[in-house]
């Protein structure tokens, strides 16, 4: 039989109604021959309400216990899954990640897989029965509870698919694919029937909402197809898969990702030496936060600026360890601002074509809006801007790329 992850998000499990409508779809695939592991995350509104209550008792609640609170969520949704499917006649087991055992590693929040037993779910399925499990979470190897952060089901998903060798893993959500851009910015943003796993990997790095980018690394690494849909409107979606080479024919650009809640921050005026990149970063990643894109040039004094952004969430417990960075290097100030944006353009066809950059950044002069930093990969240009002009900006590009022809 045919193996197949399925995963549903929280809008598509949001209520009984929803519930009932998965256990039906389910129900006809697994009466059309496929074997069925599947993974749901809680309840849409469920994780931010759990937030809330803790929130009411504490600024800074303990992370072990946030794990310990959120993880519920996924739990309530697959005992209800698997009672909407045994009333249906079918035969279904739902697990936690503890009692699949997916291992992580001990980073409360923002946890990393790094195995999974996959003892338990292969004899469910060898008894012919739908396999259950809890998005978001897994075990510490002291058996705590661990999250691995918003979207965490996506990878949940992936990791499972990769782990069982499925034949493809399904992501469910409430958008019917992945579109060239936002559609609620631009009404113009076409569906992509198909797209390479390093373009989608760049766009969900980049801001694009519909998948983890987590998820996505997963399956390239292990070339896992993975299938985009909508839970609502029965549809092919789009097929994320691994480019071996063959589709030499991939358009130029193929869409346009952004991230609105981002930050910048500017150490200026530090003593050039050997090691004063790491000494600057260091504890920035010691204290889990995500740096993006970095610029550092040597100032006309002979002393160094660098200027890096980071999520807008981590901005304020950022600015304070470079401050104390600054003074430790007896640097001259530290700079911020949380107002900025990111914007890229995507495409394995850069590769073979030149001019992208001159056609984004020409777009971007037409409308006035100024470039604060520059970022390039070999398929991906970023720039940061100023958050007031996002929307602008996504749909000049949108425009200069010609992403709305068929």
């Amino acid at each position: 039989m045919t193996l197949i992850v399925e995963k549903f998000g929280g809008t598509s499990v949001g209520t009984i109604d929803r519930i009932n409508a998965v256990a039906d779809h389910l129900k006809g695939k697994h009466e059309s021959g496929e074997s069925l592991v599947v993974v749901v995350s809680a309840m849409s509104g469920e994780t931010n309400r759990l937030v809330a209550l803790a929130k009411e008792l504490s600024d800074t609640p303990v992370t072990r216990e946030m794990d310990v609170l959120l993880s519920t969520g996924e739990q309530v949704t697959i005992a209800l899954l698997s009672i909407a499917l045994e009333e249906r006649g079918l035969g279904s087991r739902s697990f936690t990640g503890a009692q699949v055992r997916i291992l992580t590693d001990n980073v409360y929040g923002k946890a990393r897989i790094r195995e999974i037993d996959d003892h338990n779910i292969q004899a469910e399925i060898e008894q012919g029965n739908i396999v259950i499990v809890a998005g978001f979470q897994g075990t510490d190897e002291h058996g705590n509870i661990t999250t691995l952060g918003r979207g965490g089901s996506d990878t949940s998903a992936v990791a499972l698919a990769a782990t069982l060798k499925a034949d493809e893993c399904r992501i469910y959500t409430d958008v019917n694919g992945i579109y060239t851009t936002d559609p609620r910015i631009e009404p113009e943003a076409r569906r992509l029937d198909r797209i390479t796993f390093e373009e989608m990997l760049e766009l969900a790095s980049a801001g694009a909402k519909v998948l983890q980018s987590r998820s996505v690394e997963f399956a390239g690494k292990y070339k896992v197809p993975l299938r985009v849909l909508s839970s609502f409107e029965p549809d092919t979606g789009t097929l994320i898969f691994y480019d071996s080479g063959e589709h030499m024919e991939q358009p130029l650009v193929s869409g346009i990702a952004y991230q609105k809640d981002e930050a910048k921050l500017t150490i200026r005026g530090i003593p050039d030496q050997p090691g004063v990149a790491h000494r600057v970063l260091e504890p920035i990643s010691s204290a889990n936060i995500n740096v993006d894109i970095i610029i550092q040039n040597l100032g006309a004094d002979g002393a160094t600026d660098m200027t890096f952004t980071v999520p807008r969430e981590d901005f304020d417990s950022c600015k304070t360890i470079l401050e104390n960075t600054a003074k430790e290097l007896g640097a001259a100030e530290v700079l911020g601002d949380s107002n900025i944006a990111k914007i890229a353009v995507v495409g394995v066809g850069m590769r073979s074509h030149s001019g992208v950059a001159d056609t984004m950044f020409k777009a971007l002069a037409d409308e006035g809006i100024n470039i604060q930093m520059i970022s390039t990969s070999e398929i991906k240009i970023s720039v940061v801007i100023d958050d007031r002009y996002l929307e602008l900006a996504v749909r000049a590009l949108h425009k200069a790329f010609g992403l709305a022809e068929v």
